[in-house]
């Protein structure tokens, strides 16, 4: 004898109630809308994370160039030539920012005092850091999407959830006439649950992206702090004496 369940599958007024497409249809117009909300959020985060992934893997591909570049290089002008190449490195803009600002500084007619001198260092520590906060800001762009994503998804499918089964329930008792059975009860909770579902779906890939893209980031941040404070000390001993 076959098991309930196969029994069940195999029928065909059971394969029909449990079809996903008439499940969908029957659905309330609430639960549709939830579900197509979760859906966009999750096309929407595929888009980021595979847009992410590219960006992120350039930047830091582009950064290790530049920081060979510029261990290797004698000249700052050379190797400002070779960051204008590496626009997708925030490593290399954060030392395009100093070096304009040095220019401008090292051009400039002043006294050769030690004001001066502390002057032009902390002119040059400011651009370092605005370039810094830039290049953040711009790594850190569209993955609050993904982190709204991660966090909201399952809630926003809970309450298609609650919302299917409630009125489940009030379809149950008007149609059942007080005796329910499997085929009325089946249906409209297998309807209301697929909203829960969409919601993991959507979140479960947004937060492993979004822990990943953060991990990355960090990396290159970090990178951008440990040149800036670098390329100030070969500022100091070399411009600034």
């Amino acid at each position: 004898m076959e098991p309930i369940f196969v029994q069940l599958i195999t029928a065909d007024t059971g394969a029909e109630a449990f079809s996903l497409m008439n499940l969908l249809s029957e659905a309330t117009p609430v639960v549709k809308g939830v579900l197509v909300l979760l859906v966009l959020m999750s096309f929407v985060s595929w888009y980021i994370i595979a847009y992410k992934f590219v960006y992120l893997r350039r930047a830091k591909s582009e950064s290790n160039q530049f920081l060979d570049i510029f261990w290797q290089s004698k000249r700052l002008d050379e190797i400002y030539q070779a960051s204008q190449q590496l626009k997708h490195s925030p490593t290399s803009q954060v030392f395009k920012a100093g070096y304009v600002e040095l220019s401008k500084l090292k051009s400039n007619d002043g006294s050769d005092t030690m004001n001066q001198h502390l002057g032009n260092m902390e002119s040059v520590e400011r651009a370092l850091r605005r370039a810094q906060n830039a290049e953040a800001v711009n790594l850190e762009r569209l993955t609050p999407f993904l982190a709204t994503t991660a966090s909201a998804a399952p809630f926003i499918g809970l309450f298609g959830t609650v919302w299917g089964i409630m009125y489940a329930f009030i379809r149950i008792a008007s149609e059942s006439d007080g005796n329910p059975t499997l085929d009325t009860v089946a249906p409209p909770i297998a309807e209301a649950l697929i909203a829960t579902a969409i919601g993991l779906v959507a979140a479960i890939p947004a937060v492993a992206a979004y822990n990943y893209f953060v991990n990355r980031i960090r990396v290159l941040s970090a990178d951008m702090d440990n040149f800036s404070n670098d390329f100030l000390n070969i500022v100091k001993r070399h411009f600034f004496k």
